[in-house]
């Protein structure tokens, strides 16, 4: 079997013998069930059949979610000094990577998988636009492929898991909100550039049913930066 799916299928094991996985699963369809249909934004009263308000609740939910369940990919090993033992093997720094990468991915994806009962309960309920919806969709699974690998990135900076999760919070917070307000206070270059680097632009800008090659570049690009700076911190500790 390829060794990126030994790894992929090991961590994600490992997610749900340690119960981090249901925690997580709970606690995020807790919180977005909550402020999906319940606080704040209340679906019932948009008087239109649409996820937007799940999409906004989910972009904010994952970006703290995720740092979590990233933390201890690297860092763990490296604190235990497994790390060494798996680079000894057959195994590359960037199978390694990946492996890791893949499984945290999955998670996700299985935590918006357990959402499809919203979209069928608003499908139920008028006639919603599907397109906008596999967008939205496909707007949070991108968002979440870039945070899983920054945060695989943040756990190799480091040997703690507190201190990987707050570096990926931190260079998430840049991409999540910071360009944003930057560009809105801004012109020419500046205001441009910041709005390039926003991932919050490109997020809405496919979660409105737009989906732009401009956007998949930025995404991917910025998905796989993340791993090649996660495999260059392992490189050197090699």
């Amino acid at each position: 079997m390829n060794p990126i799916l030994i790894i992929a299928r090991r961590e994600l094991g490992s997610f749900f013998d340690s119960l981090v996985a249901y925690i997580m699963l709970i606690a995020f369809l807790g919180f977005s069930g909550f402020f999906t249909w319940l606080f704040g934004g209340d679906i019932f009263f948009r008087k239109e059949a649409s996820l937007q308000v799940f999409f906004g609740v989910a972009f904010w939910t994952l970006f703290f979610f995720i740092p979590a369940i990233t933390m201890r990919q690297v860092a763990e090993e490296k604190k235990t000094g497994t790390i060494e033992m798996l680079l000894t093997k057959s195994i590359t720094n960037r199978q390694l990577v990946l492996g890791k990468w893949l499984a945290c991915f999955l998670l996700v994806c299985i935590a918006l998988a357990f959402t499809l009962p919203y979209y069928f309960t608003v499908a139920g309920l008028g006639d919603i636009d599907h397109g906008a919806t596999i967008c939205g969709y496909l707007g949070l699974l991108l968002m979440s492929a870039v945070y899983v690998s920054i945060g695989i990135f943040a756990s190799s900076l480091t040997n703690n898991q507190i201190v990987a999760f707050l570096l990926a919070l931190i260079v998430g917070i840049f991409f999540h909100f910071l360009f944003d307000v930057v560009a809105s206070d801004s012109s020419g270059m500046v205001g441009e550039l910041a709005s390039t680097l926003s991932l919050s632009t490109h997020f809405e800008s496919i979660s409105r049913g737009v989906i732009d090659s401009k956007d998949l570049i930025y995404f991917v690009s910025l998905t796989l930066f993340g791993l090649l700076m996660a495999e260059f911190m392992i490189s050197k500790r090699k």
